[in-house]
């Protein structure tokens, strides 16, 4: 018989994995959009802007070069983190799983 306690394990563990997963595509996202902010930036000319808030500033271009590299490390970094994460929940998920499985079948 299927112990409560062990898909209660399971439930935690896949609700943990889709957390997770969800926060790496969002960092994902918000580094492809950093990426092609860079890529504009190295093809805009020397007048430059940002946004903050409802605001449209003008802004020093190195700076802002500057700004996006450290942000699209920082996004990197983060995004590797939840990918070192991602990987032993999903093992551990699947692991369960089969476990769980093997009970079901006995």
């Amino acid at each position: 018989m299927v112990s409560q306690e062990k898909l209660q394990e399971m439930q935690f563990l896949e609700q943990n994995l889709q957390s997770l997963m969800m926060q790496k595509q969002a960092f994902q996202m918000e580094l492809s959009e950093t990426k092609a902010a860079l890529k504009e930036l190295d093809n805009s000319g020397e007048d430059v802007f940002k946004l903050v808030g409802q605001l449209m500033l003008k802004t020093d271009k190195t700076k802002m070069k500057e700004e996006l590299i450290n942000k699209e490390k920082l996004l990197e970094k983060r995004t590797d983190t939840l990918q070192t994460q991602e990987v032993p929940l999903m093992k551990k998920l699947d692991d369960l799983r089969k476990e769980l499985m093997e009970t079901v079948s006995k």
